[in-house]
């Protein structure tokens, strides 16, 4: 299954804000490049200071407005600063998770794939709400009363509750310590679930990354931490069953649905099941006329460009490198048919995103052979190696008749092109830059390139998550297969630029022609 590829103006306008972003925090330390691993961040940070709180805590009726009330009163640069950190960590934690849904959606990163991280996100969500709400609702205050009320008797409408079940929780005579007890378990059970849940998440992922920059670590705690410290998180005065607040100081991030389900309860379940369910049918939902014409000019390339990668059983020597660099784990190792002493890569279909970096981390993958066609260990149908040798020879066949320097382009197909033929240069691009393996380098070098300018999508943007890393680290001898070390490095250079950077990509392709033209020409090589 091709997915729809997403719409390009919503992508366009996600990577000006991005880029925007990168001109305040830099590119590193850019929160919308690491909304996932921030609200990891944050989920930890509410954690440990909630531990804090609840050794502090006590589960009773008459201690439980007043444990929460004298950690500001009594011990306000400690419980009270903890107090605060929790509170607008968690704020941070729901605004961080619903931002980065709406970016991955805004990008069209939900189908194929993609499908099972996608999904399994969806709940997280309401986990976080229904643990906020439970904190607010142990402070035992107005505000606590209101939540109490308005929740309970939201749910009456739900068939098999009644009023009758909600004054039960509510009547003077049925608010126990035991009743706190209750709200303390699943304060700290719900929070449980959602961990569970976050692995889930992150289950079809390698190497997923769960911890920000330091930079942005560091610069959101000491945020956080000057938030709690100058505007408190305080509680309102202690909560009377028998007497209803008149006003209620509401957090917006949790408790937003309420007034609207005191009005019209019917509603905002309504509208909230209906929410859920279209995010969760959202992967198999009909694809958008862009979608279905996405190779029309200016479309978005869609996530998967091809069939999933197939391993040959004769060239796959189980070397187990595709299995470490295959950013969604879709490669797994076998005993070897046709040498039961060794092991096979085998790739499971629903996992694989076509992308190719398994491709570029085979060892067999060689375009030096004039005699057979390119055979690798494991290829890309629908983009097999072969074709793309054919492709880097017309290309280089193309550069004969320009002038020199001649540059040849590796690029990405999510990631910038050059808006205009240029003189000396020719740009092939292909799924991800990591496709190509370093070999290929060498080869053009050795067939008329005096250099090759190799971009692709910038690090902590890459369509394939882990691109930029991979070609970067086998560029610099970091990672096998590497480029070996007779290729000239003066030769080979190295450009991230997104998909909206098409001129500044050419200004570097020029910069680079203009350095090449420095260095002598070189004769072509047949070896």
């Amino acid at each position: 299954m091709v997915p729809a590829a997403p719409d390009a103006a919503a992508v366009r306008l996600v990577r000006r804000v991005e880029q925007g972003f990168d001109r305040v925090f830099g590119c590193q330390a850019n929160p919308l490049r690491q909304l996932g691993a921030l609200a990891v961040w944050l989920l930890w940070i509410v954690v440990a200071s909630g531990f804090w709180i609840y050794a502090l805590y006590e589960t009773s009726v008459d201690g439980a407005w007043r444990s929460v009330h004298e950690m500001n009163a009594d011990q306000p640069y400690t419980g009270g600063l903890m107090r605060g950190l929790h509170r607008y960590a968690s704020d941070a934690l729901l605004l961080v998770s619903a931002v980065h849904l709406l970016r991955e959606a805004l990008m069209g990163r939900y189908r194929a794939f993609r499908w099972f991280t996608w999904v399994s996100g969806v709940p997280l969500l309401w986990l976080a709400v229904i643990s906020g709400i439970i904190g607010y609702w142990m402070v035992w205050d107005e505000r606590a009363l209101y939540v109490g009320v308005s929740v309970l008797e939201w749910m009456s409408v739900l068939p098999g509750v009644t009023l009758e079940v909600v004054r039960n929780f509510l009547d003077a005579q049925a608010v126990t310590d035991r009743f706190f007890s209750l709200l303390a378990f699943l304060h700290i059970g719900v929070p449980l679930l959602l961990l569970l849940g976050l692995w889930v998440h992150i289950v079809r992922l390698a190497r997923p990354q769960t911890q920000p920059h330091r930079r942005l670590a560091a610069g959101t705690f000491i945020t956080l931490m000057l938030l709690a410290l100058f505007w408190p998180a305080l509680s309102m005065p202690r909560a009377d069953p028998g007497r209803q607040p008149m006003a209620v100081d509401l957090d917006w991030f949790y408790l937003v649905a309420l007034p609207l389900a005191d009005r019209a309860p019917i509603l905002t379940w309504s509208v909230l099941v209906l929410a859920t369910v279209l995010l969760v049918a959202l992967p198999w939902l009909p694809r958008s006329r862009q979608g279905r014409a996405a190779t029309e000019p200016g479309a978005v390339a869609p996530a998967r460009v091809g069939p999933p990668a197939v391993v040959d059983p004769v060239h796959c020597n189980g070397c187990t490198l595709c299995l470490q660099d295959c950013p969604y784990a879709a490669v797994t190792m076998v005993p070897h048919p046709l040498r039961p002493a060794s092991r096979m890569a085998l790739v499971d279909p629903d996992l694989c995103a076509a992308c190719g970096v398994c491709v570029g981390a085979c060892p067999s993958a060689t375009p030096f052979r004039r005699s057979a066609a390119v055979t690798t260990g494991i290829d890309l149908p629908g983009t097999p190696l072969q074709g793309e040798r054919e492709r880097l020879d017309a290309a280089l066949k193309h550069l004969e008749a320009q002038p020199h320097p001649r540059v040849l382009v590796l690029g990405c197909e999510h990631a910038a092109r050059l808006p205009q033929p240029l003189p000396g240069v020719q740009m092939i691009a292909s799924a991800c830059t990591a496709f190509w393996p370093p070999v290929f380098i060498e080869y053009a070098l050795r067939h008329g390139a005096d250099g090759v300018l190799v971009t692709g999508c910038p690090p902590g943007d890459c369509e394939y998550r882990l691109g930029p890393q991979w070609t970067a680290q086998r560029l610099a001898g970091e990672r096998m297969p590497h480029l070996r070390a007779q290729v000239s490095r003066d030769r080979v250079h190295l450009v991230w630029a997104a998909r909206e950077q098409g001129e500044a990509l050419a200004e570097q392709v020029a910069q680079w022609r203009d350095r090449l033209d420095t260095l002598p020409i070189q004769e072509n090589s047949d070896d």
